[in-house]
């Protein structure tokens, strides 16, 4: 097993080492006349208008943090803060003209700092630094992504399901209709019925779960994760928490069902230690059926 202490001590030394190259701790971020805390926002901004709600979500800010950072770029002119259209008790924010003048100085700033840095770097170095970069954020992404229980009728899971249904529409040869699936809608995926996990990153639902119980048996329906977020262990995880979430309301075996034309899912749950089985149920989607048995959940 890794050492974590020494672990944890090596990402914060990097961590020491990035905010140090990068100048994020000076109050005139790219000598530019604002603290990092403030050219970030106005970067997430950018030309479009951004639910305050948004905002904080994306960057972990509590409310009183949010407002007194907002209200500073307000201040400056640089902001502008409203009222949302589309929903009464929020806000929405927008950049002023003056606001536009500093995004377009931070960008260029940033992309002169950018090139500085690899520029000083032979080709082979650069595509090496490039590489581990890549590695870095997709791994830091895994790290922050958030799985909790989600009402069935939330946004996030009306998100999550209709994107799952349009990525089966277009992968299936027959095209997919929820209607004629076997449903996991409303009560049955609500305690003690069952559950659904949502799969958040910084504020953005990624990926999706059911699980249905029954006398003992549990059935995992609608397993989805964003084609953006592929590559982090995501379905893995989901598919864990899934069965354990089962294990925990007394089920001793899981199923569930595919189709063939879903390739990824079926090595997923072959690895996962399914077995396949009979067609335990009349779905005109399946072709493959699973299951597998599951260890009583620790007292």
């Amino acid at each position: 097993m890794r050492d974590l202490p020494k672990d944890s001590a090596a990402l914060r030394s990097f961590n020491m080492n990035i905010t140090e190259q990068l100048g994020v701790l000076h109050d005139r971020y790219l000598d530019l006349p604002r603290p990092y805390s403030q050219a970030r926002i106005l970067w997430e901004v950018g030309h479009d208008t951004v639910r305050v709600r948004d905002l904080r979500a994306r960057f972990d800010l509590d409310s009183g943090y949010a407002s007194r950072l907002l209200s500073a770029l307000a201040d400056d002119g640089v902001l502008r803060i409203e009222p949302d259209p589309h929903d009464g008790r929020g806000r929405v924010v927008t950049l002023t003209a003056g606001g536009r003048r500093e995004y377009d100085a931070l960008e260029k700033a940033s992309q002169d700092r950018a090139e500085r840095i690899i520029g000083a770097l032979p080709d082979r170095q650069r595509a090496e630094l490039l590489a581990a970069m890549g590695t870095v954020t997709r791994l830091l992404d895994a790290a922050a992504v958030e799985i909790a229980v989600a009402d069935p009728d939330s946004e996030a899971v009306r998100f999550c399901f209709g994107r799952y249904f349009d990525e089966l529409d277009e992968r299936l040869d027959l095209g997919f209709d929820p209607a004629a699936s076997t449903p996991a809608d409303g009560d049955e995926l609500r305690a003690p019925n069952g559950a659904v996990l949502i799969a958040d990153l910084r504020g953005a639902p990624i990926g999706c779960g059911a699980v249905k119980l029954h006398d003992g048996v549990a059935e995992i329906k609608r397993m989805w994760v964003s084609p953006d977020a592929r590559g982090l262990g995501l379905s893995r995880r989901l598919l864990g928490n899934l069965e354990a979430r089962a294990a925990e309301h007394g089920a001793r075996l899981v199923r569930l069902d595919t189709n063939a034309a879903l390739t990824q899912a079926v090595t997923l749950y072959e690895r996962s230690g399914y077995r396949r089985i009979p067609p335990y149920n009349d779905n005109a989607y399946a072709t493959h059926w699973f299951e597998k048995d599951l260890l009583p959940a620790p007292e």
